[in-house]
């Protein structure tokens, strides 16, 4: 039996939703007010034009969904609109009695003015640039090589998209139908008997009048920014096709955006699937779908390249189907990385994020566990075998399990740039997951070959070494004591503690164990912050609701990278940043599914439904971060389950650490830096430094041993309280890279 929908709410009409946007002139000095959300309050102005689908400056493919409004007292006036002086006011479509709109097409590329005149004499304008639908537009060069990818790509009827037709991996849009069967309960292609009758197993869902609406989804493909898109929407091909202005009875009016996870291998390719948007229980609540595949982390391990997609393809989707009520962000791993970001960096293309298996950023927690986890496997098996237990290896790295040490080394192959065929996986690198690449890759006698890591994929913010093409590195161990909490609980010994840290090393810029500590380059490290490829939390996260839900992994066998510690991270970047984190609710332990035996994930989409609508429906003049707090639904709190067959929900505020029901059952554990003394919002590329002092152990140290100590720290250990050494902080949001100069960050 397929899964009944909630009652559908029919797409609001676009109403008090308008924002005057004037601009008459941009420069690459120019900073533009940039913060958007669906929910800004109504526009006073009497005459104004706002870009519906995307901002002005960053149209692309020579569309934009416009809206005009003109205040009732002048509505008699007649309106002359014209684009570069071509009179386009035939075009307008009325939605209310103030609001037009006009679908713009064909615009050239570069600056256009879109200008609106009454009679009377009162005027506005609106810059637009245009943009290729090939991108980019904020995230700097395109990357090369890039492997088109459209021939493997399999549409949702099972047939292959491709070929691609140009260098920018171009393939003709198209539109397929497939429908959930009531008999097998999946999706099957949705194919007319005789080209007239229909499927007889198409199951129904129902509207709120208890009308049944057939379970047919409309499902589009097509490329922009060099990535593979769907969008998933309720349909009968037998009804008129969807438009701005013509909706599809199926839909709500709401869409959600997916994603995938991953990173290892995740660069230099279009990618061969979505974040997934045949997505039973959201369609059947009628909930338009919308992925990429370059919104797949483990074909795109660059965030910035993330949200330039997400802002493009939802331009894509506003101009094909209308503007959403509002738009939620969801995906586990490394599809979190990428609903954080966008929402803080980017504010406006997420109204709420619904995240799981969640992670701040890859830059900061991700990268920096991953690469201590390396470094100790290395200490462990290679430099100092059998001087430490397993258990006092587990303790050292502060995981819940010993396996995960060598699985986290395992994943650091996304720093590693070379590949090794008889390296051990531990410390294997140079991953790529298209064939040919692999001839290209860089080593020793192929210095100018793919560099397959997370830095080399983001060089566009991070920078180049002077004179080579490896890119810098915001990777920084200098001063970082490890095993220190293990050390002053008496877990491990004072020699075992000197030895650890004198030996340990660190990397060079091809991930090569040396026995010199890792320096950031201080470019790097300031680019990442300033940037926020770091996730700074205080940006426009600070206004958005998040739900982040796991299932417990850190006891997992064999290890996981998936810690709970992560969560709780950016946590304490949103109470750090804003004081508090009334818009983070975390629950772990349920079971994330849409139906009767696995109902939890379909809550929390019903939470995240009233919370927004709550904010939508406040037209007081509060702040929006403080419509947030206010409208979060009294239904809606941290909470764990009991891992029993009547499956208790435990109502209780999730916290790092302290004695508590939760805690008691999904116990958080550390990261090594975090046993070094780094804080729980883990954000600190490169520490501050100064001299080692005995008041930092619980344990003694002889005369000789702490003169070793200091030794070995000569330059200084950790001063965690003092921040990052780069001083950066958040430079604000909708950030360029370039092309676009509008808000260009460097």
């Amino acid at each position: 039996m397929f899964a009944m929908s909630r009652p559908r709410l029919f797409k609001l009409p676009l109403f008090a939703i308008t924002v005057l946007v004037l601009l008459t002139a941009c420069s690459t000095e120019e900073t533009v007010t940039t913060a958007g959300t669906n929910f800004a309050d109504a526009s006073d102005a009497q005459l104004s034009l706002r870009a519906i689908s995307t901002k002005p400056w960053l149209v692309t493919g020579g569309d934009v969904l416009i809206e005009l409004r003109i205040t009732e007292n002048l509505s008699a006036q007649t309106l002359s609109l014209k684009l570069n002086d071509l009179d386009v006011s035939t075009q307008l479509v009325r939605v209310s009695s103030q609001l037009q709109q006009i679908l713009l097409s064909d615009l050239p590329l570069g600056d256009s003015v879109l200008r609106a005149e009454l009679s009377g004499g009162l005027a506005q304008q609106l810059r637009l640039t245009n943009y290729p639908i090939s991108g980019p537009i904020i995230s700097g060069e395109h990357e090369t090589p890039f492997f088109c990818q459209a021939s493997d790509f399999i549409t949702v009827t099972g047939a292959p998209l491709g070929p691609s037709t140009n260098s920018s991996c171009y393939v003709p849009t198209q539109v397929d139908y497939v429908y959930w069967s009531a008999d097998e309960e999946i999706f099957k292609p949705y194919v007319l008997a005789f080209d007239r009758l229909p499927p007889t197993d198409v199951a129904q869902v129902f509207d709120e009048s208890g009308d049944s609406i057939p379970f047919i989804v409309r499902v589009e493909t097509g490329v922009v920014n060099r990535a593979i898109y769907e969008i998933a929407i309720l349909h009968d091909p037998a009804e008129p096709a969807p438009t701005p202005w013509v909706t599809s009875a199926g839909w709500n009016g709401k869409l959600v955006y997916t994603h995938g996870g991953g990173c290892r291998s995740g660069w230099y390719q279009q990618g061969t699937s979505t974040g997934g948007v045949l997505r039973e229980g959201l369609l059947a609540r009628g909930y338009a779908l919308v992925s990429s595949s370059l919104n797949v982390f483990g074909q795109n391990c660059n965030d910035l390249l993330a949200s330039e997609t997400h802002i493009m393809v939802k331009e894509r989707f506003i101009e094909h189907y209308g503007e959403p009520v509002y738009t939620i962000a969801t995906g586990v791993s490394g599809g979190s990385y990428q609903s954080h970001q966008t929402a803080d960096n980017y504010p406006g293309v997420f109204d709420g994020i619904i995240v799981g298996l969640s992670f701040p950023d890859v830059t900061s927690a991700t990268i920096f566990t991953l690469a201590d986890a390396r470094l100790l496997h290395h200490y462990f098996n290679d430099v100092a075998p059998d001087t430490f237990s397993e258990e006092e290896q587990r303790l050292v790295s502060g995981f819940g399990v010993w396996d995960s040490i060598a699985n986290l080394a395992r994943g650091a192959a996304r720093l590693d740039p070379i590949f090794e065929p008889s390296a051990e996986l531990e410390q294997q690198g140079g991953e790529v997951s298209v064939t040919a690449l692999e001839a290209l890759r860089y080593d020793s006698t192929n210095q100018n070959g793919v560099r397959a890591t997370v830095y080399d994929h983001t060089a566009n913010v991070y920078g180049m070494v002077p004179g080579t093409r490896i890119a810098l590195r915001p990777l920084d161990n200098v001063g970082v004591q490890y095993g220190l909490a293990a050390l002053n609980d008496g877990s491990i010994t004072v020699r075992q503690f000197l030895d650890l840290n004198r030996d340990i090393g660190g990397f060079d810029r091809d991930l090569n164990h040396v026995p010199e500590r890792h320096q950031a380059d201080i470019e790097a490290a300031r680019s990442a912050i300033e940037s926020g490829r770091i996730l700074d939390g205080g940006a426009g996260l600070a206004a958005t609701p998040v739900i982040d839900y796991r299932s417990y992994m850190d006891a997992r066998e064999g290890g996981d990278i998936h810690m709970i510690v992560h969560q709780y991270s950016t946590r304490q970047r949103l109470m750090e940043a804003n004081g508090h984190a009334d818009n983070h609710v975390m629950q772990v332990g349920g079971r994330w599914g849409y139906t009767e035996a696995e109902p939890d994930l379909g809550n929390l989409f019903s939470e995240m439904d009233r919370w927004l609508m709550g904010i939508k429906g406040d037209f007081s003049d509060s702040e929006l971060a403080a419509k947030v707090k206010n409208h979060k639904p009294s239904t809606l709190d941290d909470a764990c389950w009991q891992n029993d067959d009547d499956r208790s929900k435990i109502d209780e505020l999730q916290t790092y650490s302290g004695v508590s029901d939760c805690n008691n059952l999904y116990p958080a554990y550390s990261t090594p830096r975090q046993v070094a003394g780094s804080p729980l919002a883990n954000d600190i590329v490169a520490c501050e430094l100064r001299p080692p002092g005995r008041f930092d152990y619980a344990v003694q140290f002889s005369e000789q041993e702490f003169a070793e100590l200091r030794e070995i720290f000569s330059a200084g250990v950790c001063d965690w309280s003092q921040g990052d050494r780069s001083g950066a902080s958040h430079q604000g949001v909708w950030k360029s890279f370039g092309p676009s100069p509008i808000n260009q960050l460097y």
